[in-house]
């Protein structure tokens, strides 16, 4: 299923099934967006794995990783900060690695790769901020 425009409720049920979190994207710059919303979301209890091919040893404290497939263990979620164009190429490693759930963050989206990840069971959200309907649905 692709939640294009999907419910609270079913926003909540993905985030609530969420504790890993593989960044891809993941800037060591504090002034970057995908670095402001994964430390947030580091402090609200999620496990950040950052997924950027800059060769760094930690990212916010956690070990930094080439590629998806380097990941070790399961990943609930990828939270992909790439263009849209390079969307599709994360979104194939999101399925290959198994992932449970692919986010692409705000003004981030691609029809195919979201028919690609609907076709492997993927649940696909596009152009929203992780950060944004987290604190929405859980801190209000």
């Amino acid at each position: 299923m692709t939640f294009q425009n999907p419910s609270d409720a079913e926003i909540k049920s993905m985030l609530e099934a969420t504790h890993r979190i593989a960044v891809v994207g993941l800037s060591d710059k504090p002034n970057r967006a995908s670095h402001g919303v994964s430390k947030l979301m580091q402090q609200w209890g999620f496990k950040i794995i950052p997924v950027t091919p800059k060769p760094q040893a930690e990212i916010l404290g956690e070990k930094v990783y080439a590629d998806l497939a380097s990941v070790p263990g399961e990943i609930d979620l990828v939270n992909v900060f790439r263009r849209s164009e390079e969307a599709g190429a994360v979104v194939d490693q999101a399925i290959a690695r198994g992932a449970k759930f692919i986010w692409l963050q705000l003004g981030i989206s691609d029809e195919a790769a979201a028919e690609r990840a609907q076709v492997a069971g993927i649940p696909i959200v596009m152009d929203r901020c992780l950060m944004v309907e987290y604190g929405r649905l859980f801190n209000d």
